[in-house]
């Protein structure tokens, strides 16, 4: 779980995949039938999420779990987050292009194959993201179109409305009358919302928790706390000579304990990891999807743009001309390479949140 990350963004990133995921699964299991289309193409996205986060509200995000005793803000932690996820989640800004719009990264440009132009244009986890959103988007279009050829079959079908329902009014009944919530009648409105939770649960998810050890398990990169206050311009005269005598044992004092370190470093270890029986963006086509040619069809077309992107990232990686991926003293952006080996590898985009 990506909490671990770092102090309050981190945990608003938790509440961005994790918690906000709860009542996609809640409702498509409440309101969608066992053979439902939407059920089915959803399903795999939902695996493992409400196990693993019931284990973080045991272990990680409980009263002075690992979160309140490792991070600065202490108890206030959890209030932090929640008054992060009260002010600046919204729906409609979780899809990528528009959730990097929303935070000034790009803009809107019609010619642009995604729709978007960075105004980074070396953004690494754009670049990658944009292609995998895409493909999301694409494999959700043929599959939407393929059920449901006419818009009226949206709108009409119970179903899926009480399922969209159950998501703004109950789920995110706090938000329920919030004007920027899609509506739901067009073939288009169920693509744009299923691409979204597709997204979210996968290529989001996986940006940023697997490369949690990688940047983080050697803590003075990102220390999770400070134990003392910021030095001010006016040291006493014995503080300033402790400086001068050892500055390593002022920064040392700052950083977390060797208790907090470690305890964050083993967690770290086990949250960037990829199980033995992890499915991967692409991997497995479902049975249901099998006996359907066209969307069989859809899939073996998707999980080739997704075979493609491994080779796309690595010449990026290798390209001198991108200066934040490539370069001495660089590490390479892999987090979004769709597949991956067991245990902590940096890269692999699993179909849903189960770590």
């Amino acid at each position: 779980m990506e909490s671990l990350r770092g102090n309050g963004e981190g945990e608003r990133q938790s509440l961005r995949t994790h918690c906000v995921t709860e009542p996609y699964i809640i409702a498509t299991n409440r309101q969608l039938s066992q053979m439902h289309p939407i059920r089915r193409l959803l399903l795999p996205h939902f695996r493992y999420t409400m196990q693993i986060n019931a284990l973080a509200r045991l272990l990680l995000v409980n009263a002075m779990g690992v979160i309140e005793s490792t991070f600065s803000p202490g108890k206030y932690c959890m209030q932090i987050c929640s008054d992060a996820y009260d002010q600046l989640w919204r729906f409609d800004h979780e899809a990528l292009p528009a959730d990097l719009i929303s935070r000034g990264m790009a803009v809107e440009d019609p010619t642009a194959p995604n729709g978007v132009k960075l105004t980074i244009e070396d953004y690494p986890f754009a670049n990658d993201g944009l292609l995998i959103f895409d493909a999301i988007k694409q494999w959700a279009t043929s599959y939407v179109n393929h059920y449901y050829p006419q818009a009226s079959l949206v709108e009409s079908n119970e179903e899926l409305q009480a399922w969209w329902n159950e998501i703004r009014t109950v789920g995110h009944g706090d938000k329920k009358d919030e004007p920027w919530w899609p509506q739901l009648k067009t073939q288009d409105d169920l693509i744009e919302i299923v691409s979204t939770i597709m997204w979210v649960t996968s290529g989001h998810h996986s940006a940023v928790n697997f490369g949690q050890y990688d940047f983080a398990g050697y803590f003075p990169n990102r220390p999770t706390m400070s134990r003392t206050k910021m030095p001010d311009e006016d040291p006493t005269e014995e503080e300033w000579e402790s400086f001068i005598k050892r500055p390593e044992d002022v920064l040392l004092k700052c950083f977390p304990s060797q208790i907090q370190a470690t305890q964050v470093m083993a967690v770290l270890d086990v949250l960037s990891s990829h199980s033995s029986d992890e499915e991967y963006i692409g991997g497995n086509i479902e049975a249901a999807w099998e006996a359907e040619p066209a969307i069989k069809a859809a899939f073996e077309e998707f999980r080739g743009r997704l075979n493609e992107l491994e080779a796309i990232i690595d010449s990026r990686n290798t390209d001198p001309n991108l200066k934040n991926r490539s370069g001495a003293g660089l590490v390479p952006y892999q987090l979004l390479k769709p597949y991956s080996e067991n245990g902590v590898t940096g890269r692999g985009v699993p179909n849903s949140i189960s770590i």
